[in-house]
């Protein structure tokens, strides 16, 4: 056999086991044998054998109460393992840190994945109160300042989807999405400025204030973000904080290759 018939081997029973993976990734929570059959686009006879092999791995997990499977311990492992390898999360732990220390908000890390941004570090400040940041949590894109960030400097092709399935969640208690026009005048505001800001959008009483991390081609790598009490973060804080924070990522940005100059944040307040 040639290296070239080598490569194009594959195990097929992997890739459709993965098929089943898959809809357990993109599912909002735990899914029923017949739902995941339907998803997958597999009999659920064939479904239940990978469920069980996925069990026994710790892959799935089943819940006692119904029976449902979502995704295991060592599935929630394989995704943290592969987080920590992207250089932009090691690179950016002392400005989660840095910037805590300095301003008592919260301070989140988000990567951009396929459903949108998620969270992927964090550093918990004494100013965010009650509220909790959750690693792995999806935010919104058009009512978050780490959103956005992304919409403004990613390519429309990279957000569609994401926005499509924020679309079909609005009207079920999410705040009210901005019109196209509006939507299109807050990304050219973000752009020119360097950062979004939000206040009580996504949650009431909070604010947030966002900032890309830019890699060595120039595309947004993650986004930092400060979150706290929308009082704590008025406009007596707000410049400062909004320096600290672009400094830290224009540091990381640096770091992971991003030519250096890019202009100061201006404040909007």
């Amino acid at each position: 056999m040639s290296d070239k018939e080598q490569s194009r081997r594959r195990v097929q029973s992997i890739e459709v086991g993965f098929r089943v993976l898959r809809v357990l990734r993109m599912a909002e929570g735990p899914l029923p044998l017949r739902e995941i059959a339907a998803r997958a686009g597999m009999p659920p006879s064939k479904v239940h054998l990978y469920l069980v092999s996925f069990l026994r791995e710790n892959m799935a997990y089943q819940d006692p109460q119904n029976g449902h499977y979502g995704l295991g311990s060592f599935a929630i492992q394989l995704g943290l393992a592969a987080i920590r390898q992207l250089d932009v999360v090691g690179l950016a732990a002392d400005a989660l840190t840095g910037l805590r220390d300095r301003t008592d908000c919260a301070v989140y890390l988000s990567l951009w994945g396929d459903r949108g941004p998620c969270i992927v570090a964090k550093a918990d400040g004494r100013m965010q109160g009650s509220f909790s940041v959750r690693l792995g949590y999806i935010l919104p894109l058009t009512t978050t300042a780490t959103g956005l960030v992304f919409l403004a400097h990613l390519p429309p092709y990279d957000t569609e989807r994401a926005l499509e399935a924020q679309q079909a969640y609005d009207g079920e208690g999410s705040a009210r999405p901005p019109s196209p026009e509006d939507l299109a005048a807050s990304l050219k505001k973000v752009r020119k400025l360097g950062y979004a800001s939000t206040v009580g959008m996504l949650n009431r009483n909070f604010a947030g204030i966002a900032a890309p991390i830019l890699d060595y081609s120039g595309r947004i790598a993650a986004t930092l973000t400060l979150l706290g009490h929308s009082e704590f973060l008025g406009k007596a804080r707000h410049k400062e904080f909004v320096k600290l924070l672009v400094d830290a990522t224009q540091t990381v940005s640096q770091r992971m290759g991003a030519a250096p100059g890019q202009p100061e944040a201006e404040s909007t307040r």
